[in-house]
């Protein structure tokens, strides 16, 4: 199994460990548009770190982001629960998540999971997301409607 795949660990993961993840995945990253690369690594409530990159499509709309792709190979393989992710990118500055990665993190996790965002170096941050999507679209937005 590559370092790139599904890990299954013991114990909660320390920061450093998801954040040199995401910087090492960010390397597999397929951005030959915006030459922008970016990685995550996710500890989900299965015990495994997944890792995730991004990949661009000539069609823009069809790119998916690494965080988004992390989340989608853990709950493909039975987590439930995200409860920390780490973020790289090329950029000088922490990585911030994009707004459709904010949205679909909110399904699966708590307001205070910790999101290690980190710039090129692995130098990071550390939010909850509760800090960077304060008032998200959830399940029970729609529990009254008729």
């Amino acid at each position: 199994m590559s370092e790139s795949e599904n890990t299954t660990i013991k114990n909660t993961p320390d920061s450093g460990e998801l954040v040199s993840l995401a910087v090492k995945v960010r390397e597999n990253a397929y951005a030959p548009y915006s030459n922008f690369r970016v990685g995550a690594a996710l500890f989900a409530d299965n015990g495994k770190i997944y890792t995730g990159c991004n990949v661009e499509n000539a069609s823009y709309g069809a790119a998916i982001c690494a965080e988004r792709t992390a989340i989608v190979k853990a709950i493909s393989d039975g987590a439930k629960n995200i409860l920390a992710i780490a973020v790289s990118s090329d950029s000088n500055l922490p990585t911030m998540p994009c707004g459709i990665c904010r949205q679909v993190l909110s399904e699966f996790c708590s307001s205070d999971m910790p999101l290690f965002l980190s710039n090129r170096n692995g130098e990071y941050k550390v939010f909850s997301f509760e800090e960077l999507l304060p008032h998200s679209f959830k399940q029970s937005d729609m529990e009254d409607v008729k």
